[in-house]
């Protein structure tokens, strides 16, 4: 309304040169960090993808985070918003992008996700657990709004558009896998240091990158499956033969420009095989 053009006009990295319409986002999950964030996602029908437009232009005038509006979230909703609040938690904390500032965010909301996501799930009328979240997933958006996403999102954004499954249970589903992956360069390893710290996972100081790896693979296993998460691709009935073309798009995102390194197609291709399962 404010730029002209079509939608598909805007995906990428600051695609507009206006401010966008003032917009007043009134949250009714624990999850995405939309409301404060300048990342948007539309699903392009033609493609079969979900497109990542991040911009400025798009953030929102006035955010309300209202906890009443959130205590009728059932189950499974409770379960798949929270877990992708904590991968964004997670992306910030190793994206490329991320400095001591994000970090701040970012480690705080992981560790209160750890904690209150399972109590939000298991009673949807704890009013503390319910708090606590929203608290946390406004963190996490903060967090990643600066420092950037990654692989996870990158893959998750193009299997959702593919076969219209939920973003949160995408990136739930991916999130192991992806750390694995990525923790399995050195460099980046070191990284996951400090998500076992925010997971307040004991024994972090002495930890190696490697160790941090598996013991941060391991915890969010735990929390993914304790919540109720479908725990592979070949549960949701995802067709192994679209892995090749997911790939390709998931390498086009923009998330995974902030990925602590950018993967090769048969890289990405054998992250969706083993999370198939």
């Amino acid at each position: 309304m404010a730029n002209g053009g079509k939608v598909e006009d805007y995906e990428g990295v600051d695609r507009s040169l206006n401010p966008g319409m003032p917009i007043v986002a009134v949250n009714t999950t624990a999850g995405t960090g939309s409301e404060v964030t300048s990342f948007y996602i539309v699903t392009d029908p033609v493609r079969h993808s979900k497109m990542c437009m991040v911009d400025p232009n798009c953030m929102v005038t006035i955010a309300v985070n209202d906890v009443d509006l959130m205590m009728s979230m059932p189950k499974a909703l409770t379960a798949s918003t929270g877990m992708d609040a904590m991968t964004h938690a997670i992306e910030a904390a190793v994206a490329k992008r991320a400095t001591p500032y994000t970090d701040k965010d970012a480690l705080w909301a992981m560790g209160v996700i750890g904690t209150y996501l399972p109590e939000a799930v298991a009673d949807g009328s704890n009013e503390k657990a319910r708090e606590m979240m929203a608290y946390a997933e406004y963190s996490a958006g903060m967090a990643f709004s600066n420092a950037g996403l990654g692989m996870v999102h990158a893959m998750a954004h193009s299997l959702g558009g593919l076969m219209n499954l939920p973003h949160g249970i995408c990136n739930a589903v991916l999130l192991p896998f992806v750390m694995e992956f990525n923790g399995s360069r050195p460099e980046a390893a070191q990284r996951y240091k400090k998500v076992a710290e925010g997971l307040k996972l004991p024994g972090t100081s002495a930890m190696t990158g490697e160790q941090a790896v598996k013991e941060t693979v391991a915890c969010i296993r735990r929390l993914s499956k304790e919540v109720g998460i479908t725990q592979s691709l070949k549960e949701l009935k995802v067709n192994p033969e679209d892995f090749n073309a997911l790939a390709e798009i998931a390498l086009k995102d923009s998330c995974m420009e902030d990925n602590p390194f950018k993967p090769t197609l048969k890289q990405v291709i054998e992250v969706y095989r083993k999370a198939y399962g």
